[in-house]
């Protein structure tokens, strides 16, 4: 599971469409309707608000706008109507990271956005979340260079 800090714009088509699948999924296990990965560590930062479930909707509509932006049509029905204007709290050091570890991803399914993101010296977020100072999150599995 990966719930990219990262503004969906730079997603290839399989990266939008797997990280949409995966918030639907991520919703599933804070809703309890699902007994696997209850533990994941891309959903800390959502389970540990008040109301996690509001936003992690708000994250899945900026998905979803993003899909519409590109003519995809995702299921908005799958996700609540309830959305906030609070922002989570992302590092610098997280979205360093993630747009590394996408570029790696980039460059052997889509050379367009591949390019187009490495031009990028910081990338834009989701909205949902803002930058902070920091290094990459504790909840991040690292993944070392190939």
């Amino acid at each position: 599971m990966r719930l990219w800090s990262l503004h969906p714009k730079y997603l290839d088509s399989k990266g939008l469409v797997a990280v949409w699948r995966e918030g639907l999924l991520a919703r599933a296990v804070i809703t309890g309707k699902t007994k696997g990965y209850k533990n994941h560590p891309q959903l800390i930062r959502f389970k540990n608000q008040k109301e996690p479930l509001l936003f992690l909707d708000t994250y899945l509509n900026y998905i979803y706008l993003e899909a519409m932006n590109r003519g995809y049509n995702f299921n908005h029905k799958k996700i609540g109507k309830l959305h906030t204007k609070k922002q989570l709290n992302v590092t610098q050091g997280q979205i360093i990271y993630e747009q590394k570890h996408l570029l790696r991803k980039l460059k052997y399914r889509d050379i367009d956005q591949y390019q187009k993101l490495k031009q990028v010296n910081l990338p834009l977020l989701n909205p949902i979340f803002k930058i902070i100072p920091g290094d990459i999150e504790p909840w991040e599995k690292l993944k070392t260079e190939k």
